[in-house]
């Protein structure tokens, strides 16, 4: 049941962040709505096996987003849509690192 919960929060959450990104101005409620998304997907969605391959994939989006949104700032609607991801992947990759390195200390 949680697994699917956050396969679809997860769907949602990235066809949110291209439609709010598209607006252009990922901010206020929207902003919000997409860091929970995030939170949800790093808690309910990656297993103990997952967390290694979606904290390098996640780190690779963060990096990528965040600088292709420096470079493609003049088309306004890309870089919408990738500070909107990042409003997804930053906390869903911090949660899932810190359940990884709580997973350590308890061994």
């Amino acid at each position: 049941m949680n697994k699917s919960f956050g396969a679809w929060a997860f769907l949602i959450g990235i066809v949110l962040a291209v439609i709010f990104g598209a607006m252009e101005q990922v901010q206020g409620i929207m902003l919000t709505v997409l860091f929970i998304i995030g939170l949800v997907v790093g808690l309910l969605n990656i297993t103990d096996k997952e967390a290694t391959p979606f904290m390098m994939a996640g780190a690779v989006l963060v990096i990528v987003s965040a600088l292709g949104g420096s470079v493609l700032s003049s088309i306004g609607w890309i870089k919408g849509i990738l500070d909107a991801s990042l409003a997804i992947f930053v906390p869903a990759t911090v949660v899932v690192a810190v359940k990884s390195v709580f997973g350590m200390a308890k061994n």
